[in-house]
């Protein structure tokens, strides 16, 4: 009997120990900063809880009703905020975005809009420099207004190898390229590829598949700017990319489909990504929530004409070639009304503007400004296929934007999100929306501690009323700052508050 007795009571102890192993810590004696009477979205997808968070440093120590009465916080807390029931949620990742952060540090469209991290490096194109870790340490050392998860390019990579553009690179170059990859994934999170961009768009199979082998080695992500979005190739597109993830992982960026319309096209996409998926293909993807996407006018000129050397050859060689297709590719993309410039001296003018002022068709303005020439927004997507995208629980949301960028997604993807698609139209519940736009692009990434309101996380957070978001970017003014996040913190520290941009920057360089 003393013998069960006394298993018994070790039994209990260690399930009283267990128990208090979940329970919430004690808030600590001291800390920078505390948010009161906040309703706290996890990011996570669970519903909204009331709490106070506790912040000490760049990290949040403690989640739950505090311990500390009103005289006590004022002792031991270097800055109280009361939220007064206000949404407290976990800073924005945004896994799409471009920039030049030693140009433009502090990044506020971002900041505005709720984001605290951006990811660059994109559509295979990241900074041309010897090495990126130590493009990195610039980076940190001038400073950041939100944190950075860097991508290297592909096509950077291609060109620092000296393969270029080239349809079958030599062996030596092939492993200097994969020797570069290796090397610069020490300091980045994945590889970008644009593969409808020059030099990106010349890579074969084998090519792909060898990056993705070096890429799945290091665990490391590979995001793609699809060969063709087209509706008639998305399919064949996403098989080139899903058949890289045997090795790695991969993810499309600004998933859409081009001329694609209603909810069966989307759903056929969605159908392919989860089958994949199910298969043990570890893939993701992301949308912003805009129906028109922006890029280099190169895109609507053929595979051959697309550099400057190659324009100036079709010129000389293939001009009624050129012509005709210029002419085919605009009707088909709802014509030159559909296309906003977005670049000096064009900016905010359309091709059919453009065709007025000169009197020309639509393919001599084309060639007048060369592919090379200028960038533009392209109304070419439908809104119910894209907003079924958007909903599926696989899809994060990204910006793609810019801070110069003549698309109002620079300045609005986020709070677009929440005004448009949660608080109008209710197509997400604020909990998966702020899932879509936290923890899920946190995953992807491959970023373990943000991206989650919890004790022992980095504190990225922001605060808002859903009510008052407002995305103000339009297509004709977009670099309009967003309203309603009254508060967003980077690495503990207040970044803007109440519209107001700190003049410090508080965000750091990530390493994977």
């Amino acid at each position: 009997m003393r013998l069960l007795t006394t298993c018994l009571t070790l039994v209990l102890l260690l399930l009283a120990s267990a128990c208090q192993s979940d329970r919430v810590s004690p808030a600590p004696p001291a800390a920078d900063l505390v948010l009161l009477n906040a309703l706290v979205l996890n990011g996570l997808g669970a519903e909204a809880v009331r709490a106070d968070v506790f912040i000490t440093g760049d990290e949040i120590v403690f989640v739950g009703p505090s311990p500390l009465n009103s005289t006590e916080l004022a002792a031991q807390v270097g800055r109280v905020i009361d939220a007064g029931g206000r949404i407290l949620a976990p800073g924005f990742i945004d896994l799409h975005s471009h920039g030049d952060p030693l140009k433009t540090p502090a990044f506020e469209n971002f900041l505005a809009m709720g984001v605290t991290t951006i990811t660059l490096g994109q559509d295979g194109s990241s900074p041309e420099v010897p090495s990126l870790g130590q493009w990195l340490d610039a980076v940190s050392q001038a400073g950041i207004g939100p944190n950075l998860a860097m991508l290297v390019g592909h096509g950077t990579l291609r060109n620092l190898s000296g393969i270029r553009d080239a349809v079958e690179p030599e062996a030596d170059d092939m492993e200097r390229m994969l020797t570069l990859l290796d090397e610069e994934l020490d300091a980045c999170f994945g590889l970008s590829t644009g593969l409808e961009y020059h030099p990106g768009l010349y890579a074969q199979p084998a090519e792909l598949q060898a990056l993705a082998q070096v890429t799945g080695r290091r665990d490391r992500l590979i995001m793609s700017h699809l060969r063709n979005e087209d509706n008639d190739q998305m399919r064949a597109s996403l098989d080139e990319l899903l058949a890289q993830g045997k090795h790695s992982r991969v993810h499309v960026a600004h998933i859409k489909s081009v001329y694609g319309k209603g909810t069966e096209e989307a759903d056929a996409i969605l159908m392919q990504l989860h089958q994949a998926r199910d298969a043990g293909v570890r893939v993701s993807a992301d949308i912003y929530p805009y129906n028109a996407s922006f890029a280099g006018i190169s895109l609507l000129f053929p595979v051959w004409s697309k550099t400057t050397g190659q324009f100036e050859a079709a010129l000389q060689n293939r001009r009624g070639e050129l012509e005709e297709f210029l002419r085919k590719k605009i009707a088909k993309r709802n014509g030159p009304a559909a296309t906003l410039l977005g670049t000096p001296p064009y900016t905010g003018k359309t091709l059919a503007d453009l065709m007025a002022e000169t009197g020309q068709p639509v393919e001599q303005v084309l060639i007048g400004i060369g592919p090379q020439g200028a960038a533009g927004a392209y109304f070419i997507m439908d809104e119910t296929l894209q907003n079924r995208l958007l909903i599926d629980p696989l899809v994060s949301v990204a910006s793609d934007g810019r801070l110069e960028g003549f698309h109002p997604r620079g300045h609005g993807t986020f709070a677009r999100v929440i005004e448009e698609f949660v608080v109008k139209q209710s197509l997400l519940t604020l909990p998966e929306a702020i899932r879509k736009m936290t923890s899920q692009p946190a995953s992807v990434l491959g970023i373990s501690d943000r991206g989650v309101i919890k004790a022992g996380y980095k504190a990225d957070l922001v605060l808002f009323d859903p009510a008052r978001v407002k995305a103000n970017a339009t297509y004709p003014q977009p670099h309009q700052l967003a309203d309603g996040f009254d508060l967003v913190v980077v690495n503990g520290q207040i970044a803007r508050e109440n519209g107001v941009l700190d003049s410090a920057l508080h965000g750091q360089v990530l390493k994977p």
